[in-house]
């Protein structure tokens, strides 16, 4: 099968993040096994997901990781032009959901897998396919955990987002958080028998919007847009009806971290705000949603020199978005992002992806199995 064929099959599977993952993951595994690699398949603690693990080449030496995630963005746009999870030709471009982010590259590197399994490697080459990486990282952690019991630690980790297949060495930081706020319904007429949930939340925004605007003029780093970490609430649910107190509200917040700040550490204030309504008679739970690291990797990293070499491209040095990069540095190997696609057109109707830009990954894989060779 080609790259083509293979993100058609891939791209069939509505393989939304947070939800069951088993369909592509047997079909990956399937294939995989089926082109002569040695596959594992590691299921998460929610017990319907499941990364997977393949490995070419002898595993007790080091060699590289090419790191994708599985999962897809909802597709709830109303103005897609065709299914969605059915890939549709339109000359060189291929349209649906995860075309770009990241079944693209997931398909170019299983495309490439014949022709790396007949190469005699001296060094391994290992694909690691992720679950819930659209909900903040959520099934990275799980395997990078498992890694020393898969393989000796790896010399680099190739993270395929969309990049234009231009390496990029590094990212933001991320953690998100949910906040839950609880005080006593009742009438309107009557507030000072009620405890209103929506006023109490007043404190916890202007914490969010203070902290926010002070990032904006502390620590700096041009490599980034925009050059500091940022703080947002994203969304907020309360409340009945005008006439009765509004005894629940729940809100999400994030921050976004950049290299040298701990992503968690900046929703601290905000956290504070919310614990500190109990002194009013409020209830209120704080749950940290996901959190990854920041990626720095040096322009002179011998990873970023084999990119340069591999795509013919000078590397990028940053991005505001965030990826399972920064969890594989923090596990001590080093990572980098590139992929085919743009990250312009992901999360977007009429998602697409183009057939060239699968051959050029999929030619930069096997150029990188190259290097691989005894």
């Amino acid at each position: 099968m080609n790259a083509k064929e293979i993100l058609d099959r891939l791209v069939g599977f509505p393989s939304v993040v947070g939800t069951p993952n088993d369909g592509i993951v047997a079909w990956i595994r399937d294939f995989a096994e089926g082109c002569g690699a040695r596959v594992t398949v590691l299921r998460g603690p929610e017990g319907d997901r499941a990364n997977l693990f393949a490995t070419v080449g002898p595993n007790h030496v080091p060699g590289y990781i090419l790191s994708g995630h599985m999962d897809v963005v909802p597709a709830l746009e109303s103005n897609w032009t065709s299914d969605p999870f059915t890939l549709r030709s339109d000359g060189d471009l291929l349209f649906g959901r995860g075309t770009s982010d990241m079944k693209g590259f997931l398909a170019a590197a299983l495309a490439a897998l014949p022709a790396v399994v007949e190469m005699p490697l001296a060094r391994p080459l290992h694909f690691a396919f992720s679950y819930d990486e659209e909900a903040g990282c959520r099934g990275a952690p799980h395997l990078i955990r498992q890694l020393p019991d898969l393989c000796a630690k790896p010399i680099g980790a190739i993270i395929g987002e969309p990049s234009g297949l231009r390496a990029i060495r590094a990212h933001k930081g991320k953690a998100a958080a949910r906040v839950e706020i609880r005080g006593r319904s009742g009438h309107s007429s009557r507030p000072d028998q009620g405890l209103n949930a929506i006023h109490a939340f007043a404190c916890v925004l202007l914490a969010a919007v203070r902290t926010g605007e002070a990032l904006q003029s502390s620590r700096l780093d041009p490599s980034f847009e925009p050059p500091y970490s940022s703080l947002q609430v994203g969304t907020v649910s309360g409340g009945q009806a005008v006439n009765i107190i509004p005894d629940f509200l729940t809100a999400e917040i994030e921050a976004r971290a950049i290299t040298g700040a701990t992503p968690a550490d900046l929703l601290e204030p905000v956290r504070l705000a919310a614990v500190a309504l109990a002194q009013r008679g409020f209830e209120t739970k704080w749950d940290l949603l996901s959190c990854y690291p920041a990626l720095s990797l040096a322009a002179d990293a011998p990873l970023a020199r084999l990119m340069e070499q591999l795509t013919g491209i000078e590397t990028l040095a940053a991005v505001s978005y965030g990826t399972e990069a920064g969890l594989y540095q923090a596990a001590g190997i080093d990572a980098i992002i590139c992929g085919p696609g743009d990250i312009a057109r992901a999360h977007r109707a009429d998602e697409f992806i183009r057939t060239d830009e699968l051959v050029a990954c999929q030619t930069m894989i096997e150029r990188l199995a190259e290097t691989l060779r005894s």
